[in-house]
């Protein structure tokens, strides 16, 4: 059964696709919550959580005393015109709760699947992984993320290091590599392991940097977009489109590292650029280490569809490297609810202790 969209969310939705399409243009002032509320026939709360969404991911901006302003841009002008700057990335740490998944409930699916699967646990899983976790997977992206993909399109592996490596293995040695300065540093480790040259692309406080990027040899581009480690940078709107841009040009592709954006302040998941960018040369990455266990070494990749038939070609003699009992473990999480309910749960107390953040102290700046 499909679930249906709060309102405020498909109001999002159609606001957001308006500031990309250009009918609320850069600099534009957008109506006031009451009067957008009146001419929607929506509530001024439904309008409000809307606006909240559209400004933390960077469509919009509050300024005091004036409303919500337009600072979407989609023009490739902008970034080199001297009116423009980018202020260099600060560290920002976050303090997540712990995130782990309750031991009881991890116990209770370990006994469900021994008992459901029994010898079928003892079975070689197929290369890219068991066709029940890609299948459930492929659901859980759809719902979740805005993902519309098939199994086929999904490559399950033993963690992000993993996964690196097969990236590179897919799309060739020959290439550059960049990636964010400073980032995550087994990236730069995997990919230099792999004796491929590596680009180091500043970042800037909303992502890398325009000019970086615009002078950038690489062919590949390596990012983070939701709190880049260790320097916690989310690069806002204008920067996915600007990654997206970088991506047209032919033979380019994008490496979309997505760890940790499930656990956002935002009263939804946020954005993938390779939902945004029609996906056709961007592959997405993700683990479990962050939304199950540290111990569980199981991630994923999702391919564009050009390149499914490549992997296959050149990379599909690889042995899955998840064993097959807690690849079914996670079909069962997912399958359950389990898995969606505690990533909930955890967004949740994090948006309260941010609430409570604020009360206690109102000069502070809390998200993103």
């Amino acid at each position: 059964m499909k679930r249906e969209k709060p309102n405020y969310i498909s109001l999002y939705e159609t606001l957001r696709d308006e500031i990309i399409q250009g009918i609320w243009p850069y600099g534009s002032r957008m109506p006031s919550r009451r009067m957008l509320a009146e001419e929607r026939g929506l509530s001024a709360v439904t309008v409000e959580h809307s606006y909240d969404i559209l400004s933390q991911e960077g469509y919009i901006e509050a300024r005091a005393r004036s409303g919500f302003y337009v600072i979407f841009r989609r023009d490739d002008g902008f970034a080199h015109s001297p009116a423009y700057a980018e202020a260099p990335a600060k560290s920002v740490p976050l303090h997540l709760p712990e995130t782990s998944f309750p031991f009881p409930t991890l116990a209770r699916a370990v006994r469900r699947v021994l008992s459901e699967e029994g010898e079928t646990l003892l079975l070689r899983s197929p290369s890219r992984g068991v066709d029940r976790l890609r299948e459930a997977l492929a659901g859980y992206l759809a719902r979740n993320r805005g993902m519309m993909v098939t199994p086929e399109q999904i490559v399950i592996g033993s963690g992000a290091e993993y996964l690196y490596g097969l990236v590179v293995e897919l799309l060739g040695r020959e290439r550059v590599y960049a990636i964010e300065a400073p980032s995550y540093e087994k990236i730069e480790q995997v990919y230099r392991s792999r004796s491929v040259k590596v680009e180091m692309l500043p970042l800037g406080n909303k992502g890398i940097r325009s000019d970086a990027l615009a002078g950038a040899a690489a062919s590949v581009l390596h990012i983070t977009p939701y709190r880049s480690f260790p320097s916690g940078v989310t690069a806002d709107a204008s920067k996915r489109n600007e990654y997206i841009r970088w991506g047209q040009e032919p033979g380019r592709y994008i490496v979309e590292d997505d760890f940790e954006s499930e656990f956002s302040f935002l009263r939804k998941h946020e954005e993938t650029v390779f939902s945004n960018s029609g996906s056709q040369n961007v592959i997405y990455l993700n683990t479990f280490t962050r939304t199950v266990s540290p111990a569980l070494r199981a991630g994923y990749m999702v391919l564009p569809k050009p390149l499914v038939p490549v992997f296959s070609e050149k990379l599909g003699f690889y042995s899955c490297t998840v064993p097959t009992l807690e690849q079914y473990l996670l079909c069962e999480l997912i399958e359950s609810g389990d898995f969606e309910r505690h990533i909930n749960r955890i967004r949740r107390k994090m948006r309260r202790n941010a609430n409570e953040s604020v009360r206690n102290d109102p000069g502070d700046s809390f998200g993103k």
